[in-house]
């Protein structure tokens, strides 16, 4: 079956999936987790495509704006996202962020949908983040530390109990209380029986933190160094919130993708602007070909950037739901 089966026959129009249309979607967070650990196998086995996203940034650093273009061999998708940030030097209530997702069907040759790409990015990077968890947390973790409260962070905890649901401590370190109050109910929405730690002392959480998340914005206080970090941490870095401490001294650096670290995460850089060479991709280690970690006291920093191919196959999910509804609006758009 292609993902063409489901819409109408093709008249010149494209079906947009808008923000309200995606938010009435019901998915669940294992259902997120295994669409994108499935992009991740067919990625290692070779039947996707992923290549390097494309950056624009001005010189004053105001926006930034990524073209990102990748095909599905799984489900012979092919599509193109866009991301666009405005505002990086303001406060983030000041700040527009606007993302697209385009998918089209590689057996037919025809559109499946345009949709907003907000909700999918908001899915598809924290379980990302619990699926490094699963694979590179030391054994027997019990303790996580989220820092930062917006879009990323807010869902980071349901995904890591959701990979690892041993952990007994979770913790959240953020400045903005709207968005403390946020990471609670989402924490509290999927599990009603957990809730989670604020905490004030930024080292001693991390101190204490078998697993550190760090998603929060480019003006967090934030900057967790790596002489705070327990034996065994495993440190992901999702936006900010680590000290390039943290990478360079690690006992080992895994990627979702070298290449996008290289572009993404120069802040990251040394003294002398440089970024130490990764020890492994992520989709061996998901694959089961490389160790995700060799010993329980190895300090792991894991970067994790968002492959393309995780949106499409995300998207796709959510094309397939959202069709099954018959939601979204057909545009005339080749008309």
């Amino acid at each position: 079956m292609t993902s063409q089966d489901t819409l109408t026959p093709h008249d010149g129009t494209l079906r947009v999936l808008s923000t309200s249309d995606l938010a009435g979607i019901d998915i669940s967070l294992a259902d997120v987790v295994d669409t994108v650990e499935g992009a991740y196998r067919t990625l290692h086995a070779g039947q996707s495509d992923n290549p390097r996203k494309l950056t624009v940034k001005p010189q004053d650093g105001h926006s930034v704006s990524y073209a990102m273009l990748g095909r599905d061999g799984t489900r012979n998708v092919v599509a193109i996202k866009t991301s666009y940030k405005h505002g990086l030097d303001k406060g983030r209530d000041e700040q527009h962020y606007y993302t697209a997702l385009t998918l089209y069907d590689d057996v037919t040759g025809l559109p499946v949908a345009m949709m907003d790409c907000s909700r999918i990015g908001s899915l598809r990077t924290p379980a990302v983040s619990a699926l490094i968890a699963r694979e590179c947390a030391r054994p027997g973790a019990r303790s996580a530390l989220v820092i930062g409260t917006g879009t990323q962070g807010r869902l980071a905890l349901p995904f890591l109990v959701t990979t690892l649901p041993d952990l007994e401590r979770l913790m959240v370190f953020g400045t903005h209380p709207e968005g403390i109050a946020a990471v609670r109910e989402q924490l509290r929405t999927h599990f009603p029986d957990r809730d989670v730690e604020i905490v004030t002392d930024l080292r001693a959480a991390a101190s204490d933190a078998d697993v550190i998340v760090a998603t929060a914005g480019a003006h967090t206080p934030a900057a967790v160094e790596s002489t705070w970090l327990a034996p065994g941490a495993l440190s992901i870095l999702v936006g900010h919130g680590l000290a390039p401490s943290t990478l360079h001294r690690a006992d080992r650096v895994i990627a979702t993708s070298e290449a996008q670290m290289n572009v993404t995460g120069t802040d990251m850089a040394d003294a002398e602007g440089k970024l130490p060479a990764v020890d492994t991709e992520f989709p061996p280690v998901i694959a089961g070909i490389t160790a995700g970690r060799h010993s329980a006291k190895e300090r792991i920093f894991a970067y994790n950037s968002g492959l393309v191919v995780t949106d499409i196959a995300l998207g796709h999910r959510f094309a397939q739901l959202a069709l099954a509804q018959d939601l979204g609006t057909e545009v005339p758009l080749w008309q």
